[in-house]
């Protein structure tokens, strides 16, 4: 996605109206949802324009800096964002802590998850600071709860990018979207596994907190702004 973008433009718009302060709950999700549609169109005019030799788009890494507190947390995110777009993730660890994460993916898909997990982590973090314990669980540290949230965002968020990814692949004009998104995510999972196919995945996380609901309807509200990708990360307070 470029600046003059006119797809990128037509997304800007969208979320102006969606953070408009006169808008509906109702209105706002409406907007947001259609970017994500959008979003999730532009992946699939990629893909094709590469099909036919109309661009390139070869399979590249991209690496993302993981901040504490929460790094393993942000990285799920991250992978959350990456998965629904065919890429995979690579989580580089030194003890509990995720140092940074490595995204595995076509050049285009890699942008799209960069812009998306830009905002998406501003929204969670500038959300996060703000967020308690209901107290439902007497005693509950803020540090649980937190992780619990973060990862119920991360859920809806997979849950939205994957249903938009599905449907922009079932209304895309050309006929053979579907065998190319398919060919597409096959060979970036070749790729990978010929690169890093010996190594063990990661055993499921046990969390404690109740903020898994919380965090999911956040997620289910979040922008996704895509004039995130020029602003800073910022780490959680």
């Amino acid at each position: 996605m470029t600046e003059s973008d006119p797809q990128l433009e037509r997304i800007r718009k969208l979320l102006a109206k969606a953070e408009d302060p006169a808008v509906t709950e109702a209105e706002a999700e409406a907007y947001n949802q259609k970017a994500a549609e959008l979003v999730a169109r532009y992946g699939i005019d990629q893909a094709m324009l590469a099909a036919a030799g109309a661009s390139t788009d070869e399979i590249g890494t991209l690496k993302i800096p993981m901040n504490d507190p929460y790094s393993r947390d942000k990285a799920s995110l991250l992978t959350s964002v990456a998965y629904p777009m065919r890429c995979r993730t690579l989580l580089h660890r030194y003890g509990q802590k995720v140092e940074s994460v490595t995204v595995f993916g076509y050049h285009s898909d890699l942008g799209r998850v960069e812009l998306l997990f830009t905002s998406l982590l501003l929204q969670a973090t500038t959300q996060l600071t703000r967020v308690r314990p209901g107290g439902f669980f007497p005693g509950e540290s803020l540090a649980a709860y937190r992780r619990t949230w973060l990862h119920g965002f991360a859920r809806a968020v997979y849950d939205r990018l994957s249903n938009a990814e599905q449907e922009a692949v079932r209304t895309a004009v050309q006929g053979s979207a579907e065998l190319v998104v398919r060919d597409r995510a096959q060979m970036v999972q070749h790729a990978f596994d010929a690169e890093f196919g010996d190594l063990r995945s990661a055993a499921p996380r046990r969390l404690s907190g109740s903020g898994y609901l919380d965090g999911h309807d956040a997620g289910t509200k979040a922008n996704l702004d895509p004039s995130a990708l020029t602003r800073r990360q910022k780490a959680l307070r």
